[in-house]
Order: structure tokens, then C-alpha cells, then sequence
């Protein structure tokens, strides 16, 4: 819906511009405190994933707080009045955060780390990552409130959480672009495209998420020495002469085996399974 007007004569004249004045300054810092609040706690997430030298689910984090025409238009069609105490009750998302993750699992992962936080309480979860909106929208909504402590109280500030990964994330800022430069009058064809192109980035991010299991079941089990793995030999078999982690026996129909190299010899691991053999076949001291 297109707001032509943002000012509605049934509202009252004298709440018309109440948030233009100074008073805004005032009305916007509780949110723009709980903005720096959360994105302090999603920094010192990814420091602990980056200490701790593990896969660090968080690419990017970003923040806004709703400007005053954004204000007025959504209360427009929420017919709020356009006071602070109304507004603060009815709007939920003027204060905004949004993190991008590299693979979808990390977008829920990230949700279930902030929001079993003691001090952050969750009030709505909106999954548009398995529950895709029409024009083929994804990412993960939470709408969520922390405590503000200002100097003379204490706020819970309503705050919207959006967590997508890059592949969503680029969609959504190219969709936003052409809703804004048709005025939400999108062509049928242009349409049609975004669609498939959603479905692109869901296959693209399907496909990376596989690729990267495949890749940590590979380290996990072969890397524990710093050295870089190389490959050194492929295609031979290896019906029944090894086990790998897991303790089940790899078989030939589970693909041909791809020799690796590490500093303290060599390992085998099945090129079609994320497989790795426990067995070192070589010693370094033996080559």
C-alpha cells in the first residue's frame, strides 16, 4: 500500500507533528540504546566463535532506527495516533537489527543464541525461511525486547531481529530497490523473475550448507594438526580395509577414495561421503 497522505484527518490536529519537534530526539534514544545493547551482544558472539577458532556463523551485522516520515507512515496504516506513547505501544519494529550468516543453519543457530539470553525476551518469531512470503521473501523475524537502563529508569524496548543469509540478504536489498523505484507497481515480468531468482538463492544456499558439512566432517577428522591438507593420489579401492570415525565400515559403493596429505602421514577419505578413514596408511617416516 501506497501512502500518498501521511496526515489523516481523523487523527487529532495537535499529534499531527508532536514527533518532528525535539521531543523525538528524545523519544528515539531508549531504542537507539537497546540497538547498541543487542549489537554488542552479537559482537561478542562472534568474538567467542573467532577466539575459539570455529566456524563463526555471523558474516555481518546491521542496525537502523525508523526516521520520522517512516514513523508517521507506518502509524498511518496501523491508524495510530501519531503520539509517542502510541506509537511506542503499537510499533514494534522502530528500532532494527539485521545479521548475515553464511549458511542457513547459522540463522537459526544465531536465533537460539540470542534469544536464550537471561535479559532478552522473545515476543514473536515470523520463520520466512521455511514459510517463504509470496514474492519468494526469506529470512528469519524476531521480534524481541531488552531492558534499557537510562538514568532515571528502566525500558523494555521492542526490537525487530532480522537474520538471513548473504544469498537472502542480496536478494531482499535487489527486490527492495525495484519495489522503491516502481513505487510498489512492479511489472508482471520483473515479478515472475525475482521469484526465480529466490529459488536460485535457495538452491545456492542448500547446495553451500551441504558443501560445508562435507568440508567440517573432512577437518574435523583429518586436520588435528595445523598443516594444510593436499591432495596426493585417487581411485582405489577400499572395500572393507578401514573404518572411518563413525565406526562403520566404508564400502566401494560408497565411492572411490581420495588420498589426503597431513604432516603425520596420509588418510584416506571417500570422495562421494564426508567420510573420513580413522586409519593412517602412511608414515611420513616411511615414505
Amino acid at each position: 500500500m501506497t501512502v500518498d497522505n501521511i496526515c489523516d484527518s481523523d487523527l487529532p490536529m495537535t499529534t499531527q507533528f508532536e514527533l518532528f519537534g525535539p521531543e523525538f530526539t528524545q523519544f528515539v534514544l531508549p531504542y537507539q540504546c537497546a540497538i547498541s545493547t543487542l549489537t554488542t551482544k552479537v559482537h561478542i558472539l562472534r568474538q567467542g566463535f573467532t577466539h575459539l577458532d570455529r566456524h563463526c556463523p555471523i558474516e555481518h551485522v546491521s542496525s537502523r532506527v525508523k526516521s520520522p516520515d517512516s514513523i508517521m507512515a507506518k502509524a498511518q496504516r496501523l491508524r495510530c495516533p501519531l503520539t509517542a506513547a502510541d506509537i511506542g505501544q503499537k510499533i514494534r519494529d522502530i528500532a532494527g537489527v539485521r545479521i548475515t550468516c553464511g549458511l542457513i543453519s547459522d540463522t537459526y543457530r544465531v536465533a537460539d543464541l540470542i534469544g536464550g539470553q537471561p535479559d532478552v525476551t522473545v515476543l514473536e518469531v515470523e520463520d520466512y525461511i521455511a514459510k517463504p512470503k509470496s514474492n519468494g521473501y526469506k529470512s528469519l523475524h524476531m521480534a524481541v525486547e531488552i531492558p534499557v537502563f537510562l538514568s532515571d529508569r528502566v525500558v523494555q524496548v521492542p526490537i525487530e531481529l532480522q537474520i538471513r543469509t548473504i544469498a537472502m540478504d542480496f536478494w531482499a536489498s535487489l527486490e527492495h530497490k525495484i519495489y522503491y523505484k516502481y513505487k510498489r507497481s512492479v511489472p508482471r515480468r520483473l515479478l515472475q523473475e525475482l521469484t526465480e531468482a529466490a529459488d536460485v538463492a535457495h538452491r545456492l544456499d542448500r547446495k553451500m550448507e551441504r558443501l560445508h558439512n562435507e568440508v567440517s566432517g573432512l577437518k574435523s577428522a583429518v586436520d588435528s594438526d595445523d598443516g594444510p591438507l593436499s591432495l596426493e593420489a585417487t581411485d582405489h579401492d577400499h572395500h572393507d580395509r578401514s573404518q572411518n570415525r563413525c565406526g562403520k565400515p566404508h564400502h566401494s559403493t560408497a565411492g572411490a577414495l581420495v588420498r589426503y596429505r597431513r604432516p603425520a602421514g596420509l588418510v584416506d577419505a571417500c570422495r562421494n561421503t564426508p567420510h573420513v578413514t580413522a586409519a593412517v596408511l602412511q608414515d611420513n617416516t616411511r615414505e
